[in-house]
């Protein structure tokens, strides 16, 4: 278009537009078809939404008994650090046979911590509390000896470390 020759459109003046369609499930929907089948084709969601969650084993992590065993652990607090005992890094192991009987494999802090006789015992006791554990026992072990880098993130924090 030269600079002489006048544009060719008209200009319309409208005190409203109409909103736009939205988008609706329904459209999704709509059957897809191929092009020589004639079928709808196949969703590949299907599968995936139809499968039921797996069962989880309850002596593994994410199960019932495994779990409320930690969760026993973690209310289990060192007397000279407020810092619960899981946290602290004095657990090695929690295993859980396939007839619910727990060992706890754990540590303390130096072999001539106070509570060197009575928290292995405390340990026992709250460990066969949790429901659905058939009995529970501790086993103290010195070697690999406790250091602080066997603390989670959460103990730093509270003893101001982090």
């Amino acid at each position: 278009m030269s600079n002489d020759e006048k544009p060719n459109f008209t200009v319309e003046s409208v005190d409203e537009a109409p909103a736009p369609r939205r988008a609706r499930v329904d459209d999704a929907d709509a059957p897809q078809v191929e092009a020589d089948a004639g079928e709808r084709k196949r969703d590949y969601l299907e599968g995936f939404l139809a499968e039921k969650p797996q069962a989880t084993n309850p002596g593994e992590p994410g199960g019932a008994i495994y779990d409320g065993v930690v969760d026993a652990l973690k209310e289990i607090f060192d007397p000279e650090i407020p810092v619960n005992i899981y946290d602290l890094g004095l657990i090695y192991a929690v295993d859980v046979s396939p007839e619910a009987s727990v060992a706890v494999t754990m540590t303390l802090t130096t072999p001539h911590c106070p509570v060197a006789e009575s928290m292995p015992g405390e340990v026992e006791l709250r460990v066969a509390a949790v429901p659905g554990v058939r009995d529970a026992e501790v086993n103290l072990v010195w070697d690999p000896p406790w250091d602080m880098a066997k603390m989670s993130d959460e103990a730093k924090l509270e003893l101001g470390m982090l």
